[in-house]
């Protein structure tokens, strides 16, 4: 396999690989390349959901959905395009940090993709904790935030006090890397733990600003046959919506997490 770098801040494309033949070693050196590179690329795939689902479950167990999963395939939801006021994923965020062990990555394979535009951006959140100065560090580094699904409530006409919350560190320890990275996205973090909102906005605010520079992403542009991997332990991901009505057919799952808190 040959491998090259996506973007300065994060990313690698590998290729000449199938991954529905990887043996032992192969999973190995491309373990040590994602939680090196957080975000991986593999081009000019033909997988079957079945062959998804196996090269994902290197990695782990896979998220169970109670609902929306493909006939025979309940661990893959479909993501088709069904126009920008219908897409939901148009913000910067981290999966499912809503609940208590998020997803450790998501794992997308495209069917369809457009000829240009519907890219994902991913923004790298250990280059963003190194950023911060000495004492900001400290201010951040012992603070919990409380993480809601309210707003998907909100927007799927649910009670939002019914929702998921979790409550995780503002600064997440990678559970295999060490490396620290910021845990907070405008989505779903509401405020810091023991802060009221008012006292907690100043500094969110800053963070979710910070977290997004333009010096800490990648894009990433789909083609048909693509396999894409990004780790939720280490990055923020934003579905960019600016294809129109082109069709983008994409197969997602998700690999199990652990607690953020230990």
């Amino acid at each position: 396999m040959n491998v090259r770098r996506l973007a300065a801040p994060l990313g690698a494309v590998i290729e000449d690989l199938d991954v529905k033949s990887i043996t032992q070693s192969d999973w190995e050196a491309l373990n040590k390349l994602f939680c090196q590179y957080h975000v991986l690329v593999f081009p000019n795939q033909s997988l079957a959901p079945a062959d998804h689902m196996t090269f994902a479950k290197h990695w782990g167990e896979l998220v169970k959905f109670p609902y929306g999963g493909l006939e025979n395939y309940p661990d893959i939801i479909e993501l088709r395009n069904r126009g920008k006021r219908s897409d939901v994923n148009q913000h910067w965020h981290t999966d499912m940090s809503y609940n208590q062990a998020p997803p450790k990555l998501t794992m997308l394979y495209a069917h369809a993709a457009p000829p240009f535009g519907g890219d994902t951006a991913f923004a790298n959140q250990h280059l963003a904790y190194q950023e911060l100065t000495p004492a900001f560090k400290k201010t951040i580094n012992n603070l919990k935030a409380v993480h809601s699904a309210a707003g998907l409530a909100r927007l799927y006409g649910q009670d939002e006090k019914e929702a998921a919350r979790a409550l995780h560190p503002l600064v997440r320890k990678h559970d295999e890397s060490d490396k620290l990275a910021l845990f907070a996205c405008r989505s779903f973090t509401e405020k810091i733990d023991g802060w009221s909102r008012q006292e907690s906005k100043a500094l969110l605010e800053f963070l979710f600003d910070h977290s997004t520079k333009m010096e800490y992403q990648a894009r990433h542009h789909w083609q048909a046959g693509d396999l894409v991997m990004w780790d939720n332990r280490s990055v923020l991901h934003y579905a960019v919506h600016d294809h129109g009505d082109q069709e983008r057919v994409i197969h997602r799952l998700q690999v199990v997490g652990e607690s953020t808190l230990e």
